[in-house]
């Protein structure tokens, strides 16, 4: 390990905890003084810590785990690692043997979240703040290496101790993105029904356009399709034996290489087919000029990609997550609320565990919209009494796999989804897949900056609804989002990336 580097780090990490009030104590690696060099390695995140606080480049995506600096999780995470607490039979405050293969498999997902993570942050500092954490050492590279060996030398010293595994697991937790004080402030008890009632109307909405658009309405703008360009060729078989393949593991989540993503990617990428009425319906690739938020070039047809995974039971299903970018949703008069800067569509396929589709849904980056999409290998549940938004099912998909892919009609202006098909080919549009984490890495003329803010919003992208919607418990209700802080239900409580949605709302039933 890099001593030099260590020492500077430390020098840093002193100034840092004796000068920055904001910093909380749980963040350091506590009950880590079994060696100068494992509490060093505590100390330097610590120092890494504030210089990315004091940038203000805090990367949200993933939690941090409070005493644990070098991982961070997801909800999905979350809950495997509850699942792994019911199965050892102990409680999280119990000092059993918690480091068995499952257990391994799952800190090393945290530590992998906790790298990206550092990564970004690490990208987005200052030139400034870099020669500062390294007193002119060799760069933002090796920055990024020595968290690599402090998080590695961190986990290690944590795996000797089966009280820490379990203390890990129980403060890996996700809270919610839903602010109980504007709740209560706001009467959410008296003032939720007038929304549910808004709620009501909007599906009463939507299903309307849904079945306009199953009987033949013609669009009354120019028809832009988007398709992907040169997809690759792939098989059933094919796409069941990679799910297969990379499920080999203890915790029997798929691990897929660089060539399997794509391969599973290129096989659902959707076709989308937008209303063209201005250059705001125009999709494009996301980049900083010189305003406030990120710009959409058009010129550069671009969707987003990331791979998901969501629970069902035991089993881990794997979720391909695509998303396009507009520049903005226009206002249709001067008092339009839900106007602004940015606006987009998110389509999911959660896929068996043979790699066929069972259930699409989708969002906008906002949160805003939910749906849901079931062929008929998924059966839709009842909603609890009280569950608030459960599952808006405006459409139903028949049977498909491999080669036949979904068609999603978007409007102009609102680009609000008003239909969903099996594609029957057509003229259209190529279009590239980027993924997803580009965006937290943006160039920029000093650098690189993420899209996000350590909030997880995109910065000004606000809406006007955020004045009215505040009661809902939603900060900044309207703006555009980060994955991982998509709440989508103004009554009740949901986020697109809760790791028991599905499971929830959905049965899976045998193929008839």
């Amino acid at each position: 390990m890099c001593l030099r580097y260590i020492r500077a780090f430390a020098a840093l990490a002193a100034l840092a905890l004796a000068g920055c009030a904001t910093l909380d104590e749980p963040w350091r690696s506590d009950g880590l003084a079994e060696s100068p060099a494992v509490q060093t390695c505590a100390d330097s995140f610590t120092a890494l810590d504030a210089a990315v606080d004091r940038a203000g480049v805090r990367d949200a995506e993933a939690r941090r785990i409070p005493g644990f600096p070098y991982l961070r999780v997801d909800r999905f995470g979350a809950k495997i690692g509850a699942r792994l607490g019911v199965h050892s039979g102990v409680q999280p405050q119990d000092a059993a043997n918690d480091t068995d293969p499952a257990s391994a498999q799952w800190l090393s997902r945290l530590q992998a979240l906790d790298q990206a993570a550092r990564r970004v942050e690490i990208s987005n500092l200052p030139d400034a703040a870099i020669r500062l954490l390294q007193q002119g050492g060799d760069g933002r590279a090796a920055l990024i290496d020595l968290v690599a060996r402090c998080a590695a030398l961190l986990r290690d010293q944590d795996m000797k101790s089966p009280s820490r595994v379990a203390l890990i697991r129980a403060r890996a937790q996700v809270p919610d993105d839903y602010v109980t004080w504007q709740r209560i402030v706001g009467l959410y008890g008296l003032t939720q029904i007038p929304f549910s009632k808004g709620i009501a109307q909007w599906h009463t909405e939507a299903m309307r356009d849904f079945r306009n658009a199953a009987g033949g309405r013609e669009s009354p703008y120019p028809l832009m399709r988007y398709a992907l360009a040169n997809p690759l060729a792939a098989t059933r078989e094919q796409i069941a034996a990679v799910i297969h393949r990379a499920s080999d593991n203890p915790l029997r989540i798929p691990q897929f290489s660089d060539a399997e993503r794509m391969l599973l990617l290129h096989a659902y990428a959707p076709v989308f087919e937008v209303e063209t009425g201005g250059a705001y319906d125009h999709i494009g690739r996301l980049g900083w000029g010189t305003g406030t938020a990120p710009e959409v070039d058009s010129a550069v047809p671009v969707v987003y990609h990331r791979i998901a995974f969501t629970g069902y039971g035991e089993q881990t299903l794997t979720q391909l997550v695509y998303t396009i970018w507009f520049a903005e949703r226009p206002a249709d008069h001067p008092l339009d609320v839900l106007a602004g800067r940015l606006d987009g569509v998110v389509i999911r396929v959660t896929l068996s565990a043979e790699g066929d589709p069972l259930l699409y849904d989708s969002i906008h980056p906002c949160g805003c919209y939910h749906m849901f999409f079931p062929t008929s290998r998924v059966q839709a549940q009842p909603a609890p009494d009280g569950a608030g938004e459960w599952a808006f099912v405006p459409a139903a998909l028949p049977l498909h796999t491999v080669g036949e892919r979904l068609a999603v009609r978007v409007a102009s202006r609102s680009h609000y989804l008003v239909n969903v098909t099996l594609d029957q080919a057509g003229a259209t549009h190529g279009y590239t897949l980027m993924p997803e984490d580009e965006l937290r890495t943006l160039p920029n003329v000093a650098g690189t900056r993420s899209a996000y803010g350590p909030d997880g919003l995109i910065s000004g992208t606000a809406r006007g609804e955020r004045l009215f919607f505040w009661p809902m418990g939603i900060p900044s209700a309207g703006a555009m989002r980060q994955w991982g802080h998509h709440a989508t239900a103004f009554v009740g409580r949901r986020h697109f990336d809760d790791a028991d949605l599905i499971e929830k709302r959905f049965r899976i039933v045998a193929p008839h």
